[in-house]
């Protein structure tokens, strides 16, 4: 049976927006009282961590496990979606970004000046202290009720623990300027965007590629370890066909054809209904659907491959 943890999940979100939205208006506000570039790419990274926890409620609302007469599968895919919502937001805090920097570079006319004082610095450690609650908080829980939505966000919020260490970095460079007498380090908070922009980068490529195989259905399960398990069943003759998605540990989906040692239709359901229990304990959640065959419909392969092997499923061929 698949585990409803929707309101573990809502919680958790609602809580990290509050915060989020803390962050994102200190940031601002000390973006725009030192002038840095750095510090306003970071605050505009913060605005999508907001929009990230009211796309995981929205989400949140439409992702109930439970199968219905329009979704007989279950809602859990919409969870799937609002994680690569997250990746998109991702995306587009990396654009702004390397636009501001790229622009400050080569098309603004006033030279670069950012002014800090050491009680901002002080600030900002407290942003970051936050973030990293926020992080470590939501990939726990993510990970204990298995939530994609959660883990996606976390990593998010992991990368802005990174942006945030280095723009504070060049800020306390760009603090110490004067007093070294290098007016040079002005320019590591235009330089310093580069590097964040890439880690926000990274940190949507991540989200993409974790949740992409589940919405376009990629295998969940080696058909041959699934083989495996089906075989050892007593009164099994062979199976194939086999095909399975999802995600392991979350929900899957097994379909697969048999073949068993009997005509009787009721030791025939036994069997089936014992496949079924050793798919549960060696996989976890599992939805499996199993179609009986006579035994002239035996075929060696066991799952999809080549248009050769599923034209052997035709008896008359």
């Amino acid at each position: 049976m698949v585990q409803d943890n929707r309101s573990q999940v809502r919680r958790v979100l609602w809580l990290t927006l509050l915060l989020n939205l803390f962050v994102m208006a200190l940031k601002f506000t000390l973006g725009i009282a030192t002038g840095s570039l750095s510090l306003q790419a970071d605050a505009l990274h913060s605005v999508t961590d907001s929009v990230n926890n009211i796309l995981g409620l929205v989400a949140n609302r439409f992702s109930s496990p439970k199968p219905d007469r329009e979704h007989p599968y279950g809602h859990q895919k919409f969870e799937a979606v609002g994680a690569l919502g997250i990746a998109a937001f991702l995306g587009i805090a990396c654009f702004e970004i390397l636009r501001g920097a790229v622009e400050k570079i080569f098309l603004s006319t006033e030279s670069v000046e950012t002014t800090v004082t050491s009680s901002e610095l002080w600030l900002l450690l407290i942003v970051l202290g936050v973030n990293i609650f926020v992080a470590f908080y939501e990939r726990n829980v993510g990970r204990k009720v298995n939530s994609p939505i959660l883990i996606a966000d976390a990593k998010h919020t992991m990368s802005d623990i990174w942006v945030t260490m280095i723009v504070i970095a060049g800020l306390v460079g760009i603090w110490q300027a004067e007093n070294l007498n290098l007016p040079q380090l002005q320019w590591l908070d235009v330089i310093l965007a580069f590097p964040v922009a890439l880690l926000v980068f990274q940190s949507g490529w991540e989200v993409i590629s974790e949740n992409l195989p589940w919405l376009v259905d990629e295998m969940a399960i080696a058909p041959e370890a699934i083989y495996d398990v089906v075989m050892k069943v007593p009164g099994v003759v062979s199976c194939h066909d086999i095909a399975s998605r999802g995600i392991l540990g979350r929900q899957v989906f097994i379909e697969m054809h048999l073949i068993v040692d009997t005509d009787n239709l009721v030791v025939a359901h036994e069997i089936t209904e014992q496949i079924e229990d050793r798919l549960e304990k060696s996989f976890g959640t599992v939805r499996v659907v199993i179609h009986v065959e006579p035994p002239e419909y035996e075929e060696d392969n066991i799952s999809f491959g080549s248009t050769e092997a599923i034209k052997q499923k035709t008896p008359n061929s």
